[in-house]
């Protein structure tokens, strides 16, 4: 029985994880979980996985539950996130929070020996360095949900590091794929949010339509995989049947397929090293889909991923700026506070303006994070269009 603590059980990948766990009542539990303010589906789930311990977004969701749960043990906020995550009793750590409030709570579950299974890009995203250390530290096991390292994690297993030639991550380009820069300036946050492929979260949705998802992919792939960022390359895929690729030296590509079915690398990341069947599979026959296509990507047309090379390259608390810039953007274009093109002008303008000049610590990236906010908050309320 392996018991886990879920951070982030009302989204989609939080969704997909429960299907995981109640397939295999026998094998998972959930011991502990958080949510941030769906009431209603959260206590769904409390009902349905009785939980010891729950965390929520704020003192009146705890009140409510409290009362109506009173043999379960809530918490409130970031504290909440961490004593989720390290119970004595849990054995590894979905993280499944999207943004920088994943950080914390991982690197504490690191520090109390849990393995994590990470769906979390920001947790390296912004402290890579600090993260890996820890995880290597403390000896645990730091296992990809994301469909694209997981799919790179499949390819690896097996091979020796010296035969890797580079990466290669797929991305299908998202809701605007087909559209040119002068058609974003007049698009919608309901045109935004129709991806073609996969059913994800608002911020995700569009994340993966300006890019900038992949350029948190690259991102952490970088750390995941120890592999510079000059032998990691994206690749447009359209179909999102290949999940992801590795190059080896002698030319040969190993490339992980399937239905896009967040459940498949979900399932792994908990069962790892073996393999168990998914319960209600998707059906998917190579010979229905006819065809792949795969086409170079465009960095012009997708500056956000240029972006991401850059700040990666650059290091220190740059992927740090550009991924705090960008969470305050995507939601305010979300609220309706700024146009989509926006996301892409106040993002750049946050990454050039800040300047580095010594190696940073854990405390400062933390610190930086929260002063990029306040900064790119401030412009979005002086010059939104609304």
């Amino acid at each position: 029985m392996k018991k886990i603590a879920l951070l982030g059980a009302t989204g989609s990948i939080g969704s997909n994880t429960v299907d995981v766990v109640t397939a295999y009542p026998e094998l998972f539990q959930i011991i502990s979980l958080t949510f941030h303010s769906n009431i209603e589906e959260g206590a769904a789930l409390i009902e349905r996985l009785s939980p010891q311990y729950v965390g929520v977004g704020s003192e009146e969701i705890r009140e409510v539950l409290a009362k109506r749960f009173p043999k379960v043990t809530f918490g409130v906020g970031e504290t909440g996130l961490v004593q989720a995550a390290t119970l004595d009793a849990v054995d590894v750590v979905l993280t499944a929070v999207t943004g920088s409030v994943g950080l914390i709570p991982t690197m504490a579950a690191i520090e109390a020996g849990k393995d994590i299974a990470l769906a979390n890009k920001e947790t390296l995203v912004m402290a890579g360095k600090w993260v890996m250390a820890a995880a290597a530290k403390h000896k645990v096991q730091l296992l990809p949900v994301d469909s694209e390292h997981s799919a790179i994690f499949q390819c690896l297993e097996g091979q020796q590091k010296n035969n890797l030639k580079e990466l290669m991550i797929t991305a299908s380009g998202g809701s605007f794929r087909e559209l040119t820069r002068e058609d974003l300036k007049t698009v919608t946050l309901e045109q935004a949010l129709q991806h073609p492929n996969w059913s994800m979260g608002k911020k995700i949705t569009i994340d993966s339509s300006t890019m900038m998802n992949k350029g948190l992919e690259v991102i952490e792939a970088h750390w995941l995989f120890g592999v510079d960022y000059d032998r990691i390359k994206v690749v447009l895929h359209k179909e999102s049947i290949v999940h992801s690729m590795i190059v080896l030296n002698d030319g040969a590509y190993l490339a992980q397929l399937g239905p896009s079915d967040m459940r498949e690398p979900i399932q792994y990341a908990l069962t790892y090293p073996e393999r168990l069947p998914i319960k209600n599979e998707k059906e998917f026959d190579l010979t229905q889909i006819g065809q792949l296509n795969f086409e170079p990507m465009d960095f012009e047309r997708f500056p956000m991923l240029a972006l991401a090379f850059t700040v990666g390259k650059k290091g220190g608390a740059y992927p740090t700026v550009y991924n705090a810039a960008n969470e305050i953007a995507a939601t305010a274009f979300i609220d309706g506070k700024i146009s989509y093109l926006q996301i892409e002008q106040f993002v750049q303008r946050a990454v050039e303006a800040y300047n580095e000049t010594n190696e940073v610590t854990l405390a400062e990236v933390i610190v930086i994070d929260k002063q990029t906010r306040t900064v790119v908050e401030r412009w979005i309320e002086e010059e939104g269009y609304l």
